[in-house]
């Protein structure tokens, strides 16, 4: 590949200006050098300069002129400079050294040499000189463009000083081999099991970043695999782990959930990239190891395994820093749902269990049908097509109960104030049940999703609990 061809962009040839009229040195490198030869698109763009990051951004900015947004941080010696839709971030070459209970280093000002070395792997230690006289010339001492054409995930330096000095590149490590389909170097990979431990010492919000990484990867499989391999999943996970094994009994023995996990959420990633139905797929059975029981009839049994992991959702969000919010709801909703579309598909489609799955479902109808159809991993592929052919009957279902009856998100059409209105009552356990008989018989489809109807029904209702309406209204 000739580089220079790929450094014609009028971003790069001011940044060589601007690093000449200075006088000092000046490479791209990192992700953005890396993408290039793997074909990836990037608009963000890392700068070292053997010299003041900060001063050559201020000067680069002034010859973009209008439009240019220069953003200095003067802590870190380093300073963005944001122009249309490109990013371009400076940063003054130096060399680390770590204390061992912290990842943020003691730096100094260092060569080109000594950025290189401090890079965590050698895809992302090439860097590609722009200064004039050397213009589009590569510098990559330690084989990155070799290990990029076999695929390799390997460190620059000795793998046990890398990741002992900052363990979040344990977690990078195995979030760039599930990204980019990559091997990790033999070598590299024992130190990963060696270290392990040193992810003690990160934050469980760098640590939740990496692993949503891996699960918008195209196969997340593989990374949780990896974790798995070197130890970290039960340093980080543990109620992942727990899912892992088979036990038998009287020769009857259960599928290990561990791996069908990572199957469900291999096939969900083929169909969606929402990040949270991802977080979904991957916990929907996180409440079996705590239900799992052997019955002699049955055999073995995960019942509720649903209702607890829903009950689980908020405590591994607050423990892995992720959002206490809607996003967890969501998760929470969907696990505690999974299991109903699949019993309906198992059974009978009556279109009573399909009204109730709308009601509770509501908008979060499509996700759910989604997580429930990559959940069918049966190797009986007989059984497997009866499934799938079933929920193409519940999807159909659904569709047309929808535009039938109303059913999703819907509230009764006859409130607590109608019914207090009628009867003159203040806030009583009847009213609640009123209620809850209408959106029954709705659901049911004893009656329509009216409010005539739903009145009617109530003044029956009532009339058997004892309750006599004071208000009627007249009718017309």
């Amino acid at each position: 590949m000739e580089l220079k061809e790929h450094f014609t962009d009028r971003i790069f040839k001011l940044i060589s200006e601007t690093a000449d009229e200075l006088g000092l040195e000046c490479y791209v490198v990192g992700g953005y050098v890396r993408d290039l030869f793997l074909y990836r698109p990037s608009k963000d763009i890392d700068v070292v300069v053997v010299g003041s990051g900060i001063e050559i951004a201020q000067a680069f900015g002034k010859k973009l002129g209008r439009g240019a947004h220069i953003s200095v941080f003067k802590n870190f010696g380093t300073a963005q400079v944001k122009f249309k839709d490109t990013e371009v971030e400076f940063v003054g070459a130096r060399k680390e050294s770590y204390s061992h209970d912290s990842r943020k280093p003691v730096v100094e000002d260092g060569t080109l040499e000594d950025d290189q070395n401090r890079r965590d792997f050698t895809i992302n230690a090439m860097a590609v000189c722009l200064n004039k006289d050397r213009y589009g010339e590569l510098v990559d001492p330690f084989g990155g463009l070799d290990d990029l054409k076999v695929r390799t995930i390997r460190t620059p330096l000795d793998p046990d000083i890398t990741f002992s000095d900052d363990p979040l590149r344990m977690m990078r490590c195995i979030r760039f081999a599930t990204q980019l389909n990559f091997y990790i170097d033999d070598e590299t990979f024992a130190a990963l099991e060696r270290n392990k431990d040193r992810i003690k010492i990160i934050s469980r919000e760098r640590i939740a970043d990496e692993l949503n990484k891996i699960l918008l990867s195209p196969v997340p499989s593989k990374g949780f695999i990896d974790l798995d391999r070197c130890g970290l999943l039960e340093l980080i996970f543990p109620e992942l782990v727990a899912l892992q094994g088979v036990e038998v009994r009287n020769g009857r023995g259960h599928k290990d959930n561990f791996y069908h996990t990572l199957e469900v959420v291999d096939n969900i990633s083929k169909v969606t990239n929402d990040l949270w139905l991802r977080w979904a797929t991957l916990l929907h059975d996180i409440g079996k190891p705590r239900t799992k029981r052997w019955e002699p009839k049955a055999g073995w049994t995960f019942h509720n395994h649903n209702f607890i992991g829903e009950k689980m959702i908020p405590e591994i969000f607050r423990k892995m820093k992720l959002p206490m919010n809607e996003k967890m709801k969501y998760v929470q909703k969907l696990v505690g749902l999974h299991m109903r579309p699949i019993v309906i598909a198992d059974e009978e489609v009556t279109d009573s269990a399909v009204r109730r799955l709308l009601f509770e479902a509501g908008d979060d109808i499509d996700d759910l049908m989604m997580l429930c159809e990559a959940d069918i991993t049966s190797k009986n592929e007989a059984r497997k097509q009866r499934f799938l052919d079933n929920f193409k009957l519940v999807r159909q279902k659904l569709k047309d109960l929808e535009e039938k009856d109303r059913i999703r998100n819907f509230q009764p059409p006859v409130d607590g104030a109608e019914i207090m209105h009628v009867f003159n009552l203040q806030p009583c356990r009847e009213i609640g049940s009123l209620k809850s008989s209408i959106k029954d018989a709705i659901l049911d489809g004893v009656i329509p999703n009216e409010h005539d109807a739903a009145f009617d029904f109530m003044l029956k209702k009532a009339e058997q609990m004892g309750l006599k309406p004071v208000n009627l209204p007249e009718k017309k």
